[in-house]
């Protein structure tokens, strides 16, 4: 069926590892198969096979990329406030910079092409992050328009910090201002 993704493998999952870690240095917008794929070991015949087109392959990239985020997140703190504070403080975290960005490139594209293999990447990455934010909101009222309100504004600060912090660097001015919005919750 078009558009479905190739059957898994070994080798696909190899390589899919492998290409995953040459997207976090080195991102995604330029991507080009031939330098890939020497990068990795394989060829742009190989990459085309196991994953059907470029734009499979970077679908893939991209689930991979999603996928990394939320494991590495884990299970939010319970209370809204305290799961803000852990989220702030992955996103803070150095050793999550090269995702991050990467995380960053894709939402971006994702906007300005809804039609390639970006898709809906943005959208889907807003919905696993407010899931995220829900699990820390009681059951009884994270239903509540008024809940779902408070950590759309609490994802609202968190990606922008994050942005800023990406931008500046600055994880003092960034991080004071996500204290600033626990400070109201």
């Amino acid at each position: 069926m078009p558009g479905a993704d190739p059957p898994s493998s070994a080798r696909r999952d190899e390589l899919l590892e492998r290409a995953y870690r040459y997207a976090l240095d080195h991102g995604l917008t330029q991507l080009s198969l031939r330098p890939l794929a020497a990068a990795i070991g394989s060829s742009p015949r190989v990459l085309l096979f196991l994953f059907g087109s470029k734009d499979g392959l970077v679908r893939a990239l991209l689930a991979r990329a999603r996928a990394d985020e939320l494991t590495l997140l884990g299970a939010p703190a319970p209370g809204l406030a305290a799961a803000v504070a852990a989220v702030w403080q992955w996103l803070a975290a150095d050793e999550h910079r090269a995702l991050l960005r990467l995380w960053v490139e894709a939402y971006a594209r994702s906007l300005v092409e809804p039609e390639g293999p970006w898709g809906d990447f943005a959208r889907a990455t807003v919905d696993d992050w407010l899931a995220l934010l829900a699990q820390a909101q009681t059951p009884a009222t994270r239903g509540s328009a008024a809940a779902i309100a408070e950590r759309t504004l609490a994802l609202a600060v968190l990606r922008g910090a994050l942005l800023d912090l990406l931008a500046s660097g600055d994880r003092e001015r960034a991080g004071a201002a996500v204290q600033r919005h626990l400070e109201t919750i």
